[in-house]
């Protein structure tokens, strides 16, 4: 997908990535199986702030990565790896660069975007750095497929739901991000060299809560014209070798 991504920037065609397939046929893997970097924006959305009692927003955070190989696909199964640890569910609207990015204006950013996609970026309470938390294979699903911008209304004003077994967590709007999906790809584009395929979420509204063994997991941003499922297992689990305050 890196390599069809890349090709689609330099307005290049392949015949045969391009034949249609019927869904039914195929098992979903994530979008992109291998990004070379996630980028996630950290209290992003004022109601998340409030709600987790948080001094600062990103403009005082900045972004932290995560891990590739936390990544899975549409269907998949997201493993909890301790039995004494809290584990949130955090419903995102994530983009698929499409273009090499290297100090990129706000006002050009979207012009390296390919598509969107929706992502969950799965979270264990606690003191440790953010990108511990959140880095645990699984802990990243991404799906069920990427939309090309030109195929929705708007990247700054999508409305996007998580529910937890049916029931609805979260519900909100790109247009609340305190850094909008611009502002995101320029600052991301003033640390590194961001390349076709690297992924960037852009943060969680309120109504993030723990999930279990057993629960599942839906992420439906309007336009895509499908929904991120996944399921929860704590199937191999174990104690927390570390004792930090959960928070």
């Amino acid at each position: 997908m890196r390599r069809f991504i890349h090709a689609w920037s330099e307005g290049e065609q392949n015949p045969h990535l391009l034949d249609p397939t019927a869904l039914s046929d195929v098992t979903l893997m994530a979008p992109v199986p291998d990004p070379g970097k996630i980028f996630a924006a950290p209290v992003n959305y004022r109601d998340h702030q409030l709600e987790m009692d948080e001094a600062v927003q990103v403009s005082g955070l900045g972004l932290f990565l995560k891990a590739p190989t936390s990544v899975i696909g549409h269907g998949g199964q997201v493993q909890l790896p301790y039995l004494d640890r809290r584990f949130d569910q955090e419903g995102e609207v994530a983009v698929v660069i499409g273009r090499r990015a290297r100090h990129v204006s706000k006002s050009d950013a979207l012009d390296h975007v390919f598509g969107v996609t929706a992502l969950l970026d799965m979270t264990m309470r606690g003191g440790e750095d953010r990108s511990t938390r959140k880095s645990f294979e699984t802990f990243t699903p991404m799906g069920p497929w990427i939309v090309t911008l030109d195929e929705l209304p708007g990247v700054e004003s999508l409305t996007f739901s998580c529910r937890v077994n049916e029931t609805v967590r979260q519900d909100s709007s790109t247009a609340r991000l305190i850094w909008g999906i611009a502002d995101l790809v320029s600052y991301a584009s003033s640390i590194t060299t961001l390349e076709p395929g690297d992924v960037i979420t852009s943060g969680t509204p309120a109504g993030v809560g723990p999930v279990e063994d057993g629960d599942s997991i839906e992420v439906t941003i309007d336009g895509l014209g499908g929904s991120l499922r996944v399921s929860v297992s704590t199937e191999g689990a174990v104690p927390c070798p570390t004792k930090v305050e959960q928070g």
